[in-house]
């Protein structure tokens, strides 16, 4: 990133032009199905950043419980468009063709369907925000200690008012540990995860306003008068929204078509590559927390993303079918893609164990890194017949990890739930003797 703040905002708005100029122009059918994703890819990237540095920039001006709501949305929408298309065709399958979703042979191809695209880009945003997002702040700090400051990191510490976050994603968690053992994600479970958000952000209206610590370009705009400010979060967060609408589709296309031309599985671009896209400004921005040693800040917003994730994100998926199928029914799951909801709801489990004494240390960043990087090498590897067992097999290692864990900090564990959802809020932002 250039150094100036308003240059790196420039950059961004850069970012997204020839993404719009294709869309627009109806040139689309004229660039090849690679290119075609990675110009979609780059524009979701600098629409990402500019909705994070809107949502920074807006804290200043809204209150608590109206920034908790708007952040929450922010953080998810690049992910909350590309699964909702998925979903939408999936149900608009549904409704045409009968369960097209749940035949022997949509299941039978497994990654195929619509409805498994839209799961896909679901868990892969789950699985590398901790497999990733959280193992790099934690390692980036290390490695920014030792060369700066001559001595090891041993772990990043979370505040204590972090406490709330851990406490409704380890509920949502457990409600998600559920699902692989049935055949849809259905409404009842979008009644729950929503219920679980709307806890969660009730449960933080009580929170003191506190000042915003803004950064680079946040910083910048949010220095600027009031009039001016305002207006500048929101143009930045109307121009990002329009181009996640009018790109999402077109990059989830794209990635389908990529993956045909580059013999590619369609699954597998749209659960990585597509997150990826829309998570790297997250990842960025954390890293470079962590760069200047407040790594804690980083991973702070990181878990606060995971418990969106988990409870609107997911929840939402279930919406788009039921509406685009004009039915009551829930978003099939095949046998694999219970297998990856298990698997993403096993290693959600190992990451509250490891933050249960609100702390993360190198080695538990290093076994989150390892764990995520080892099953994606071998699922990638593996033939087909024996990617199941990769995920199964990890995600028994997951829940033995974290039960062990749980057990060991139990003490801090039972501190931190009852923190989460009980402490009063003056008490829980109440400074170290």
């Amino acid at each position: 990133m250039a150094r100036h703040p308003r240059t790196n905002l420039i950059l961004a708005v850069a970012a997204t032009t020839p993404a719009l100029a294709v869309r627009l122009s109806g040139a689309s059918a004229h660039v090849g199905p690679v290119t075609r994703s990675l110009i979609y890819g780059v524009a979701i990237v600098g629409a990402s950043l500019l909705l994070t540095w809107a949502a920074e920039v807006a804290q200043v001006d809204l209150s608590p419980g109206v920034a908790i709501g708007a952040l929450a949305l922010v953080a998810v929408l690049p992910e909350y468009v590309v699964g909702a298309v998925f979903a939408w065709r999936g149900g608009h399958q549904f409704e045409m063709f009968g369960r097209v979703c749940q035949s022997p042979a949509a299941l039978a191809a497994g990654h195929d369907s619509p409805c498994s695209l839209a799961l896909a880009n679901m868990m892969g945003a789950n699985r590398l925000l901790i497999g990733i997002g959280w193992s790099l702040v934690v390692l980036v700090a290390w490695w920014r200690t030792r060369t700066t400051r001559g001595r090891l990191l041993h772990g990043v510490v979370l505040e204590r008012p972090h406490a709330v976050e851990l406490s409704f994603l380890a509920l949502a968690t457990l409600w998600c540990l559920t699902l692989p053992l049935r055949h849809t994600v259905s409404l009842v479970d979008t009644c729950v995860l929503f219920a679980v958000f709307g806890a969660y952000a009730a449960r933080l209206l009580g929170a003191p306003s506190t000042e915003p610590e803004l950064e680079g370009v946040a910083e910048w705009v949010g220095a600027l008068p009031d009039a001016r400010r305002r207006g500048a979060a929101l143009a930045m967060m109307a121009f990002a929204a329009l181009v996640v609408f009018l790109c999402a589709a077109a990059f989830a296309d794209a990635l389908v078509s990529a993956g045909h031309s580059l013999g590619v599985g369609d699954y597998f671009l749209v659960q990585w590559l597509a997150p990826l896209a829309s998570e790297a400004p997250e990842l960025i921005i954390a890293s470079m927390y962590a760069w200047r040693l407040r790594a804690a800040t980083g991973l702070g917003a990181l878990v606060s993303s995971k418990v969106n994730q988990w409870t609107l994100l997911v929840g939402s998926l279930p919406v788009f079918f039921a509406v685009a199928s004009s039915s009551l029914h829930g978003l099939p799951l095949g046998i694999s893609q219970r297998e990856e909801l298990g698997l993403t709801a096993a290693q959600s489990v190992f990451g509250v164990a490891v933050l249960g004494n609100l702390e993360v240390s190198t080695a538990e960043a290093i076994a989150l890194f390892v764990l995520f990087i080892t099953e994606f090498v071998l699922s990638a590897a593996l033939p087909g017949p024996y990617r199941g067992r990769v995920r199964v097999s990890y995600a028994i290692v997951y829940l033995v990890a974290g039960t062990v864990i749980l057990m060991v900090k139990r003490r801090d564990t039972v501190a931190l739930v009852r923190d989460g959802f009980y402490t009063p809020h003056h008490q829980l932002h109440r400074p170290p003797n």
